[in-house]
């Protein structure tokens, strides 16, 4: 690609239309690659070896084919801001779709008064493994449940412990790996398997 404004000149387009095409290339260029960035940052972050690479290659070829290209023929403010814009809406972007994705695994830690006895059952039955531990709180005894889950099913899990303790306090916590476990069987979303592929 030598030049995207080459193109765009051989179909014999208006300044006009030119002045408005080139910030809308510029954009929707730095949109991609950015948002394909900002899921690369992620997923190294998380350990995942085989994401990761493969997301920077994509988002590395976006920018020598595409996005370089086109910022040498940047030279107004529309373009600028259209650049500006890209990156941003790239990063939003990027966070909407991991989050969507769900990658990772996460620990839940629930301090509560009580031994929860039932909490634990309903956990247990739903497939999550689940660790309590008796501690010594501020006033009195309290006890420690742990669980690490995959990242979507987070919603669910933390809407199970308020059920049993509306007012428990409950820290969250993004873990790098997990080896062994107890994890219940979900089927994988549509997204996850056109992204990050079935597991075997």
């Amino acid at each position: 690609m030598e030049n995207v404004l080459d193109l765009i000149n051989g179909l014999g387009a208006a300044p006009l239309l030119m002045r408005i095409a080139l910030p809308l290339l510029i954009f929707l260029a730095r949109f991609v690659d950015v948002s394909l960035g900002t899921l690369r940052i992620i997923a190294l972050s998380r350990g995942n070896r085989y994401l990761a690479p493969l997301l920077g290659f994509v988002e590395v070829f976006i920018w020598i084919m595409v996005v370089s290209q086109i910022i040498k023929s940047a030279n107004d403010i529309w373009s600028y801001l259209a650049y500006s814009a890209g990156f941003a809406a790239g990063n939003f972007a990027g966070m909407f779709l991991e989050n969507k994705l769900a990658m990772g695994t996460v620990i839940i830690r629930t301090i509560l008064p009580i031994k929860p006895k039932d909490l634990i059952c309903t956990l247990h039955e739903s497939g999550y493994g689940t660790t309590c531990v008796q501690g010594e709180g501020y006033q009195s005894e309290v006890f420690l449940l742990y669980t690490i889950i995959k990242r979507r099913d987070l919603k669910h899990v933390v809407g199970v412990i308020h059920q049993h303790f509306p007012k428990a306090f409950i820290t969250i916590e993004e873990l790098r790996s997990v080896e062994a476990g107890i994890f219940p069987t979900r089927q994988t979303s549509n997204l996850q398997r056109s992204i990050l592929g079935r597991k075997k």
